[in-house]
């Protein structure tokens, strides 16, 4: 069976045009081992950064948390209706290092089936559907891990329409990910969401990645204050120029409690307060507003089918 085409949020389907102005990426939740003590847990602290993001004309954000990271999708609904602002959340898997071995074990054999029942389904007993599949590469390279996580995410998305979201380390490796995914897996390049490229400012890489179809996430600012962060209005002039205007995303990706507004980081406000006016200047009001709004309903939403 096969639905009219929407988005999948976490409080039921909706047409694209009601998601509204879109962070394309970005965490309510997280915990990695990688980050300790900067675990993302606080629902207050959640609810308090999506009440600001909409206080700067926020209609939706994407959490591309995946499974075994702290999603806390049973809460996801229930700060959704408080505060007015869509969420759509994410199945998937992250690099291995961010799992123990056993949780890693215990996916053997059964990964597609997790991923497909979190998008149809419910993730566990929260009822909150999953709209995307988030999957993540090396630096520079595809392990064996990413090799199996992408293979069990394409087996998801021929299986249901999903999207696949994917972290690029640093922002590398984006053409051996549209290789594996779109060339030997057969996913179509439009259900493909390429993140983290501010990292890498490659304009070259950019435009071939843009011209296979798929959607390129400028997702930050940086944590150490890189050099990408200026460069990022540049490498999105580039590729809009290059005729590539419609796929390209913006999202925040605060991974930390350090960096969210409500601690006094820049938090999801930030690319609504800073980085909207920022690109407006490089590339104009219009095209900055269908990079927030139109660009990521056409990414999220698909004919979504029922296995």
């Amino acid at each position: 069976m096969v639905s009219a085409v929407a988005v999948r949020t976490v409080a039921g389907d909706v047409p694209a045009e009601e998601l509204g102005v879109c962070d394309a990426h970005d965490h309510l939740f997280f915990a990695s081992p990688q980050l300790p003590g900067q675990e993302l847990r606080s629902v207050s602290a959640a609810r308090a950064e999506l009440t600001a993001f909409a206080e700067q004309g926020g209609g939706a954000v994407v959490q591309w948390t995946p499974y075994g990271l702290g999603r806390r999708a049973d809460e996801l609904p229930a700060l959704s209706r408080e505060t007015g602002v869509r969420i759509v959340a994410a199945t998937g898997l992250h690099q291995a290092v961010h799992y123990d071995d056993a949780t890693l074990a215990g996916l053997r054999g059964r990964l597609a089936d997790v991923f497909v029942t979190e998008l149809t389904e419910g993730i566990g007993p929260s009822g909150a559907r999953a709209g995307l599949i988030k999957v993540a590469g090396g630096f520079h390279a595809l392990d064996a891990h990413a090799r199996w996580t992408m293979t069990a995410a394409a087996e998801a998305h021929h299986a249901t329409g999903a999207p696949i979201a994917v972290h690029l380390e640093l922002g590398t490796g984006a053409l051996d990910v549209l290789e594996l995914l779109c060339g030997e897996l057969g996913v179509p390049p439009q259900r493909v969401i390429l993140g983290h490229l501010n990292r890498s400012p490659d304009f070259t890489v950019h435009r071939q990645a843009a011209a296979s179809g798929c959607y390129l996430a400028f997702d930050g600012p940086s944590r150490a204050h890189h050099a990408t962060d200026w460069r990022m209005p540049d490498a999105m002039r580039e590729l809009a120029d290059a005729g590539h205007g419609d796929r390209l995303l913006l999202g925040g990706d605060t991974t930390t409690a350090a960096a969210r507004s409500v601690n006094g980081g820049p938090g999801m406000p930030y690319l609504l307060r800073r980085v909207r006016p920022r690109l407006t200047a490089e590339l104009g009001e219009e095209p900055v507003l269908r990079i927030l709004t139109d660009n990521p309903g056409r990414a999220l939403a698909v004919a979504w089918s029922q296995p």
